[in-house]
């Protein structure tokens, strides 16, 4: 397999990063710019590409890429929860909620997440899950406690994000069976049994999250987050050498099946 070449691919995150390096993440926000539009697309298209892992390596470590690749993150992440307030909104609009929440574009990715997620833990009915990060569309808690018959308790720190998604799932008729918190990290404490605690791939810093978890969980309680493990993606995920605490051991990886693109990974404290 030859995919594309090096060069190539670095001419990509170059020519992205410098059509969108002075945007604000306000702009990136709200703007309607065509060039926003295809900057993103561009990028997924660059990330579905084959390309030889040895490559991808020089890349990862190539100090020229190291401020693109930081501001093609925060592009993402930005954007992505752009989508996702937009997703929320329509599903509030919608006289048919639950038919708006289908139509979202990543619907079908989630249905697999939530499967991955149910069998990498071990998950039963009547269990509970909570999830930092939870966003302004809980859509892993959404899934798992329609589908499964699970209880969720979401964290999440901005404020404004956490009173749209208790509109949503009051919208989705939810809101006895997923409690949202404002808070981050710091703020989680199992007060209460939790079977699985999952870490969104937006949450950040990693590193500080999963070492307060280690502290803050019962023994036995599993951990999930989401990475890319192979391809150009790796070079999109903000944090791809990012590695958990040893008392939080890995206890198993489920890779993608398509449409799906990350690597669900669960570990569980072993203390």
């Amino acid at each position: 397999m030859a995919g594309i070449s090096e060069e190539a691919a670095r001419s990509v995150l170059m020519e992205v990063y410098a059509s969108i390096m002075d945007m604000s993440d306000d702009e990136i926000f709200s703007s309607r710019s065509e060039n926003l539009e295809e900057a993103f697309r561009r990028l997924d298209v660059l990330a579905a590409e084959e390309v030889e892992e040895r490559v991808v390596e020089r890349l990862i470590g190539d100090p020229r890429l190291r401020e693109a690749r930081e501001v093609i993150s925060r592009l993402r992440s930005v954007y992505s929860l752009r989508l996702e307030v937009e997703a929320a909104r329509s599903i509030l609009d919608d006289p048919d909620p639950w038919n708006a929440l289908r139509s979202f574009k990543f619907y079908p990715n989630y249905l697999i997440i939530a499967e991955a997620e149910m069998r990498g833990a071990s998950l039963e009915s009547g269990d509970i899950v909570a999830f930092i990060g939870s966003g302004p569309l809980p859509l892993s808690l959404i899934l798992l406690c329609s589908e499964y018959d699970l209880t969720g308790v979401g964290v999440e720190r901005v404020a404004r994000w956490a009173e749209l998604s208790r509109d949503v799932l009051d919208r989705l008729g939810l809101s006895s069976r997923i409690e949202i918190l404002v808070g981050d990290h710091f703020s989680f404490t199992l007060d209460r049994d939790c079977d699985l605690v999952m870490v969104a791939a937006m949450a950040e810093p990693k590193g500080e999250i999963f070492r307060h978890l280690e502290s803050a969980i019962n023994p036995g309680t599993r951990v999930s987050y989401r990475i890319y493990e192979r391809g150009l993606r790796r070079l999109l995920d903000s944090d791809p050498a990012f590695d958990p605490p040893p008392e939080l051991r890995e206890d198993l990886r489920i890779r993608p099946e398509p449409p799906v693109n990350n690597t669900s990974v669960f570990l569980i404290e072993s203390r």
